[in-house]
């Protein structure tokens, strides 16, 4: 295994923190924010390479899972959470798994990102097949919860993808396609939850969005497949509707509410007109 400086663990480049007035420290968590995007795009070469595949593979009817402990899990969970209603697909395509369970979404469960075999039973209750791919996200890059689900998912024919802070980690190691962003030591030390966390959650959201993009679930810009669940939903949808079609506003909030979607009533509408 490659020697690699765990970054995440480095103290913080502030220290007496708690000497702090408010002010210093806001602005200083500030500016290490500010850091974050300039070293997710330096992986974009990384993240074309997974995309392209996951296009590839969803077509095929293959699905998107991520594996995370912590922090890492929940953004998983979330990314994931957040596809059925935005771009229409159903919840079992694009999957979100945490050690310990759903009950790990709110508080943490001891020891459970401590198992290197835990993942891939987890896994394997959705029939995870050779069509799939598993996206794992730990900062430290050395969470043995999703090391050993990426060695069994690889293991298994299933293509892998690694989302870490640790560049040279045991997951970048494992995983097929390593994505490893470098953001520094954390303003806390330690605390992956912040510049970590918020390099992954950028990451998670170019993943899913390219992926919606590239496989249809959106037109020119708008999110013609998202799920009309409240009423701001449906004047979103009739305004998209009523700029693509040239309609009145009244005359496409009628036309999508007796289609349901956008995109069907934006199909059932052209049809008309040819």
């Amino acid at each position: 295994m490659r020697k690699y400086t765990k970054i995440t663990e480095k103290p913080s480049p502030y220290t007496e923190l708690e000497q702090m007035e408010t002010a210093s420290i806001l602005q200083n968590i500030n500016k290490e924010d500010a850091k974050v995007a300039k070293s997710v795009s330096a992986v974009i070469p990384q993240i074309t390479i997974l995309v392209d595949e996951l296009a590839r593979r969803f077509t095929e009817g293959g699905r998107l899972f991520y594996i995370g402990a912590g922090t890492s899990g929940r953004l998983g969970i979330l990314d994931a959470s957040e596809i059925p209603p935005t771009y229409g697909l159903p919840y079992d395509r694009v999957i979100g798994i945490i050690a310990g369970g759903d009950k790990a979404i709110r508080k943490a469960v001891e020891n459970a990102e401590d198992d290197m075999e835990q993942a891939w039973k987890d896994l394997k209750e959705y029939d995870i097949n050779e069509k799939d791919t598993v996206v794992g996200i730990a900062a430290s890059g050395t969470t043995p919860y999703v090391l050993g689900g990426i060695a069994d998912a690889k293991a298994n024919g299933i293509l892998t993808a690694g989302v870490t802070n640790n560049p040279g980690s045991p997951l970048s190691v494992a995983a097929d396609i390593a994505i490893e962003v470098n953001v520094g030591p954390e303003f806390v030390t330690g605390s992956t939850r912040m510049k970590s966390g918020t390099s992954q959650k950028l990451v998670l959201n170019m993943i899913s969005t390219a992926l919606m993009i590239r496989i249809g679930r959106v037109k020119g810009n708008k999110m013609v497949n998202m799920q009309l669940t409240n009423v701001k939903l449906v004047d979103r949808g009739a305004r998209f509707l009523a700029e693509e079609l040239k309609l009145e506003y009244q005359q496409a909030e009628e036309l999508l509410k007796k289609y349901g979607s956008v995109k069907k009533a934006m199909d059932a509408y052209g049809n008309k007109k040819d």
